[in-house]
């Protein structure tokens, strides 16, 4: 039975789970969509496995927040992938903010024309780019901080909190994630100025992209700090000498990453089959169910993390996942779409794609206010979660007919946007002594990045 707990086992596991994909890559064999989903599902969940443990392991050369970032990148390198090829569409076809204004609606949604389908897969960048956001944090914060008050009887994870009150237990995050969270928050307040430009241009390209650039220029020069809590496969290869060690490091980011490449667009793609063959939109499943394939790398990677009792490094990859996304995707996809348009050109969008963008930053706001004093309760995680759900079920029933509301999907939107924006702005008017805290630290973690001397953060509540 030890044998089959000794490090090297698991890792072989972990490889074996991807083997069926890699002889389907190498051999150019098709099989069906359902055995394509199960079979690239398992490659996933494989590789997701190895990519948190080449992250743990980088901890011992490298500062943590940097390890998880490349983690963060490597793990939505597919969401990059998808949104890159609609906005590609969409430059390619000419789709302009003034060519596309010329055209109805119901033209651009029924793609009736190459010009019309063009100005469609616009819209679809920005839906699969808002999807991909919304789940992070509707499902992944929400459910990882139930996950982990959960496993927390097992996992002696001593970040839990256990409270009296219904709901009322918490994991309590710790302060080093205050920068991230900082930038976070500045990323936010500029994405409710994107939709006012009309499109995705240069100038957000310059600020989202600078401002990633920036955060891990920041994160390069922190302290490289030893976990005391690295267990089991990470463990075992940290102990490796150099030149071993980081060698072993670069094959599981370079493999894990190539897996998850190459097997989430066939995940996701497969899947879209399924729903599009039983009656569900392809808009719904563009938004939704293709950016939930693309999150699961991410999301299991972070409950491996929890599951070892190590829940901040778990948080800190969902929000270093969230700040890659929300500034160098939105920057990226506005220079693919350059690139295909033969020249400098700004992604349109529709007003419900404005609209979509209000939202995401919106529950962004909002998800930050729960974050302001470095903890979320089951209580908090619950109310992130169920505005998440019952937005897009909402979404849904209108979009199928089934139920009659006094509202379209674009009124919805901004309802639901102006519902975060007033809890959020309560919670930040309440917690302002956490919200002042929270910047002090982040201006420490930054003077420290440059070698001066901290001032300590006022202390909140």
């Amino acid at each position: 039975m030890s044998s089959l707990r000794h490090p090297l086992v698991q890792v072989a596991v972990a490889f074996a789970l991807t083997a069926t994909w890699v002889g389907l890559l190498v051999t150019g064999t098709e099989v069906g969509t359902v055995a394509t989903v199960a079979i690239s599902g398992f490659a996933v969940l494989g590789a997701s496995f190895l990519l948190a443990w080449g992250a743990e392991t980088a901890e011992k050369d490298v500062p943590r927040a940097f390890a998880i970032a490349v983690l963060a990148i490597l793990a939505v390198a597919p969401e990059y992938a998808v949104d890159a090829l609609y906005a590609w569409n969409a430059g390619a076809g000419g789709a302009t903010a003034e060519a596309c204004s010329q055209l109805s609606a119901q033209a651009v949604e029924a793609g009736e024309t190459q010009l019309a389908r063009a100005c469609h897969d616009a819209n679809l960048a920005i839906a699969n780019m808002t999807g991909a956001n919304r789940i992070l944090i509707g499902l992944g914060w929400a459910g990882i901080a139930v996950f982990t008050v959960m496993r927390a009887a097992s996992t002696r994870d001593t970040a839990v909190v256990n409270r009296d009150g219904f709901l009322n237990d918490a994991v309590q995050l710790d302060t080093d994630i205050a920068m991230e969270i900082a930038f976070l928050f500045l990323a936010t307040c500029w994405a409710f100025l994107v939709p006012f430009g009309g499109g995705i241009g240069a100038l957000d390209t310059l600020f989202l992209v600078g401002l990633y650039v920036a955060y891990i220029g920041l994160v390069l020069r922190s302290d490289i700090e030893q976990s005391e809590h690295t267990v089991g496969v990470p463990k075992y290869f940290q102990e490796w000498s150099l030149p071993w060690r980081p060698i072993v490091v670069l094959l599981l980011f370079g493999y894990s990453g190539a897996m998850i490449f190459t097997a989430v667009e066939p995940f996701a793609h497969g899947l879209e089959e399924i729903g599009l063959d039983n009656g569900i939109p392809e808009f719904f499943m563009i938004q939704w169910v293709a950016p939930l394939a693309s999150e699961s790398p991410e999301l299991i990677v972070v409950a491996v993390l929890v599951n070892k009792a190590r829940s901040t490094a778990g948080f800190n990859a969902l929000i270093s996942s969230k700040l890659n996304q929300w500034t160098l995707l939105i920057g990226t996809i506005a220079v693919v779409y350059s690139i295909a348009l033969g020249g400098y050109g700004v992604l349109p969008f529709d007003a419900r794609q404005g609209a979509e963008i209000w939202i995401t930053a919106g529950q962004s706001f909002f998800a930050l206010a729960i974050l302001v004093n470095f903890e979320i309760s089951i209580r908090e995680a619950v109310v992130l979660f169920a505005l998440f759900i019952s937005q897009v079920l909402l979404e849904f029933a209108l979009i199928r007919d089934l139920v009659e509301l006094p509202l379209n999907s674009h009124d919805l939107l901004l309802a639901y946007t102006a519902l975060y924006l007033v809890a959020g702005g309560a919670l930040f008017a309440h917690r302002r002594r956490a919200l002042k805290r929270l910047f002090g630290l982040a201006g420490d973690a930054i003077r420290s990045a440059f070698g001066r001397e901290q001032v300590s953060g006022e202390q909140a509540d």
